[in-house]
């Protein structure tokens, strides 16, 4: 019996989440200067995570629940936050497809 593979979850903004990001995280100094230099790392990223065999998804991160979350798990916004965010809420989402 096989397991499944894992899958991988990359937050995915558009222009006017990503911009809110900028204003509220405390790294900001650790993200891309622009939204078109992050979009172009986050397809770069994504594009080496599928050439790899990974199973890769977008996940749409609305930054103002993002926010919220790490209000009720008392953690900062930080990249260490989000992505367990995001994974949180890939599981989510693979629990919905069950």
């Amino acid at each position: 019996m096989s397991e499944e593979q894992p899958h991988v979850g990359i937050a995915w903004f558009d222009r006017a989440q990503w911009q809110r990001l900028t204003e509220v995280v405390p790294d900001r100094n650790e993200l891309d200067n622009t939204f078109e230099a992050w979009e172009r790392s986050a397809k770069k990223t994504f594009k080496e995570f599928k050439g790899s065999g990974q199973i890769v998804e977008k996940v749409a991160v609305k930054v103002e629940d993002l926010l919220a979350w790490c209000t009720l798990h008392g953690v900062v916004p930080n990249g260490s936050s989000r992505a367990e965010y995001v994974s949180e809420l890939l599981k989510r989402r693979s629990e919905r497809k069950l």
